[in-house]
């Protein structure tokens, strides 16, 4: 099994940290650890990379990074921070058209709001060449010789999507999570989770319920994802988080071990 990189892109809510406008401690802080870009990560796996989500900053977030092929985009949902910088993958249709995995709702969506990329017929030259592949939750697919898991995440009061990969689990967005989404997590080495900040959301984990699911899921180590400025300073934050779960931030690469915790997954038992 090939070991698991995952350099997170972007932390950061809908909003980006700092929000325009805003003089908070946070928005104002010189830490470059609070400055957080939309949520996004990029996942290479051997020679696999995998991009999670594609939000409006993914411009900015691949200048300073090796331009290389990008073997899939996987979409969690259809909101506007989660694919807004999908038109920004034209450079990298260079190497090979880029297939975008995402549910029927996503599909839907991404075809409305970019219907030059979708159409019948000879498409305008110089728009991204993209294949979208609706995917459902529970049923794995490939990218080239990796194997994914899609399960479903509750935001708010619409369905969206986890992946698991190997031993990483990732999920944005979340507020709750059935038992059976639960289980498609046993024994990973590495979660990637959403906590939005200290006050309760309607449709997001705040600190306190993403610390809960964190120990629930029982990963080896924990990174939380997409915090607003409301989530408070970096690292303040991580001095009272328990000693497996941190905070990540832009830029960074986590190492996921393949080594199998507990029993092992097996694909096979949600086909």
């Amino acid at each position: 099994m090939n070991s698991i990189q995952v350099q997170i892109l972007g932390s950061g809510t809908s909003t980006g940290v700092p929000q325009i406008g805003c003089t908070c401690p946070v928005c104002t802080s010189t830490d470059i650890h609070d400055k957080r870009l939309r949520c996004s990560s990029l996942v290479t796996i051997g020679n696999t990379r995998i991009l999670i989500d594609c939000g409006p900053d993914f411009r900015e977030q691949m200048l300073h990074l090796p331009f290389a092929p990008i073997d899939a985009v996987l979409i969690t949902h259809e909101h506007y921070d989660h694919v807004g910088g999908l038109d920004d993958l034209r450079p990298f249709c260079k190497f090979a058209p880029i297939p975008i995995f995402c549910d029927k709702r996503s599909c839907d969506s991404i075809k409305a709001r970019m219907p030059y990329c979708f159409k019948e017929g000879k498409l305008y030259p110089g728009v991204p060449q993209l294949s979208l592949h609706e995917i459902s939750a529970f049923r794995p697919f490939r990218v080239k010789d990796v194997e994914i898991m899609p399960f479903e995440v509750i935001h708010g009061n619409i369905p969206i999507l986890g992946f698991r990969i190997n031993q990483l689990g990732y999920i944005t967005d979340m507020s709750t999570l059935s038992d059976m989404s639960f289980n498609t997590l046993h024994g990973i080495d590495t979660l990637i989770l959403n906590a939005l900040r200290i006050q309760p959301h309607h449709s997001h984990q705040n600190i306190d319920e993403a610390i809960v699911a964190a120990q629930r899921i029982d990963a080896r180590q924990t990174f939380f994802v997409h915090m607003s400025h409301q989530a408070g300073l970096h690292k303040e934050l991580n001095d009272k988080l328990p000693d497996n779960i941190r905070l990540a931030y832009d830029g960074q690469v986590i190492d996921v071990s393949d080594e199998v915790r507990q029993k092992a997954f097996n694909l096979n038992s949600f086909q």
